[in-house]
């Protein structure tokens, strides 16, 4: 099938055309002189299936932060699965496509003043908090949010790690939130934690689950009635990656420390679902020759390339996410 709408954003393509063919098509065309992108749909369904069938008992909530396309959006909203945001702008994007706020938790432990409101104003209510000004800001913006409180429980091993940038301790911070919370009569209804972006370390997560069940215990010794355990993110999604060892471990700390079923239980999956589907063409536009030795033409020691994307655009994940990416060419 020929690519020949490039206004059009989704295209069905038969079956002797794939991702590469579809760039090669494109770039041909000469209309399309700027690096870009070509969003293979198929692999966003297919991951969604993966995760079904190998953590049949978690939710995922597709972290928005990690690619808000609209389209990503579009299908993962159709695919019935909540949403992980951030900020408001986040927010007004999954509510915009027609999810309700109930599908929606708004998992940022420092919200500036103007986006809580902004949940409340909308009804995105649940709501995670790993510090004590948190809580304070919370009970004067948004008294009746469903509070999450996010531990810490970093992975040995992971793209990124988010050390002391979120999450309280779960031994000695955890229970003081609970006793302010209680104090500020604001309704604490689970844990959640984040062991890290693209996680290496799969027994991290039994580690993690086992603190949260400590922490439910404590809130129902208090008064508390928690129902919502959040097991955040750090699921590879990259070309060759897979989900099996952590689904393995995943599942059984869920059915040694959460066996009952009034609890419900997400996760925050971004890089998951979207780290393999996108594929980026960019285009060499112009060569620079090296030399060893500036008078003689025949000392070229190397050459260099420049093409039409970079590290402030689509390549900045060079600097923050310490990925390695892998040239193809495609003549």
């Amino acid at each position: 099938m020929k690519v020949t709408d490039l206004d059009e954003r989704i295209h069905v393509l038969d079956s002797s055309s794939n991702v590469m063919s579809v760039i090669k098509e494109i770039a041909e065309s000469g209309m399309q002189e700027e690096a870009f992108y070509v969003l293979d749909v198929g692999d966003i369904v297919k991951k969604h299936q993966t995760w079904k069938e190998k953590m049949p008992r978690v939710e995922p909530y597709y972290a928005v932060k990690c690619n808000d396309s609209l389209i990503v959006v579009e299908v993962l909203a159709s695919l019935g699965i909540g949403f992980d945001c951030a900020s408001k702008a986040e927010i007004n994007k999954v509510l915009g496509v027609g999810v309700d706020a109930s599908k929606i938790i708004f998992a940022n432990p420092a919200k500036p003043a103007s986006h809580i409101r902004h949940a409340a104003a909308v009804g995105v209510d649940t709501m995670t908090v790993d510090n004590e000004s948190e809580l304070y800001k919370i009970k004067k913006l948004h008294p009746t949010a469903k509070i999450v409180i996010r531990i810490r429980c970093d992975a040995e091993v992971a793209q990124c790690q988010l050390g002391m940038k979120f999450g309280c301790d779960p031994a000695f911070e955890a229970p003081n939130l609970l006793n302010l919370a209680m104090m500020l009569n604001l309704d604490v209804v689970g844990i959640s934690f984040h062991v890290g972006s693209g996680c290496q370390d799969p027994p991290v997560f039994r580690r993690a689950i086992g603190h949260a069940r400590k922490l439910f215990d404590m809130a129902k010794g208090m008064g508390y009635k928690p129902y919502l355990l959040d097991l955040g993110g750090g699921y590879p999604g990259d070309k060759g990656t897979c989900i099996a060892k952590i689904a393995d471990v995943i599942n059984s700390a869920l059915g040694e420390y959460f066996p009952e079923d009034d609890v419900h239980i997400i996760a925050e999956p971004g890089r998951f679902y979207v780290a393999s589907a996108f594929t980026l063409a960019t285009s060499i536009h112009s060569k620079r020759s090296v030399r060893s030795d500036k008078m003689s033409p025949t000392s070229v020691t190397h050459n260099m390339y420049y093409i039409n994307d970079g590290v402030y655009g689509s390549f900045n994940c060079l600097l923050y996410d310490h990925q390695h990416v892998t040239p193809i060419p495609l003549k």
